[in-house]
């Protein structure tokens, strides 16, 4: 990965840019994993995050933990989390609890711990309850709300419903 500049040459930024929305229509995840990879533009580094996690869905955590871990820029990082997040699959927590505990950005560590508290799974609690001695208070205050989220989770799952199951319906 490169090191991030915002946008050297705003002719090609512009390329890349419709490259991407040509990708995304054939739904074709190699192009934002290229972009990713050879791209230092942060700022066609973070829409190309964005648009793979849609493109890619599930089969994108593997990119996406990736980019997490190794992402020179916390941006790029923090966004990675996020959409590791949003896609919700536990297979991303080893890569989001390693940023959470290891990141050096707190950006990163904070929007890691509140994926883990979106995926929800109980596995993830140790970390989450290390994380509330984050110096950072945005971390802390994340880890302690992810925690809630996932015994909330448990404590409903174990009932056999969720709170979606008792939401009244329209």
């Amino acid at each position: 990965m490169y090191t991030s500049t915002v946008v050297d040459d705003e002719a090609h930024a512009m390329r890349v840019m419709r490259g991407m929305e040509e990708a995304w229509e054939r739904k074709d995840e190699s192009y934002f994993i290229e972009v990713l990879k050879s791209e230092p533009s942060l700022v066609l580094r973070v829409h190309a995050v964005c648009i793979l996690a849609e493109v890619g869905g599930e089969k994108s955590v593997p990119t996406l933990a990736d980019v997490l871990l190794h992402d020179t820029d916390p941006l790029v990082r923090h966004e990675a989390a996020f959409s590791l997040g949003q896609i919700g699959l536990s297979e991303g927590n080893r890569a989001l609890a390693e940023a959470v505990v290891h990141d050096r950005d707190p950006i990163v560590r904070h929007e890691s711990a509140a994926a883990l508290g979106s995926v929800g799974s109980a596995d993830s609690e140790d970390v989450l309850m290390k994380a509330e001695s984050d110096p950072d208070e945005m971390v802390r205050n994340s880890a302690k709300a992810s925690l809630f989220n996932i015994r909330f989770l448990k404590q409903y799952s174990s009932a056999g419903e969720t709170a979606r199951d008792r939401a009244p319906r329209p």
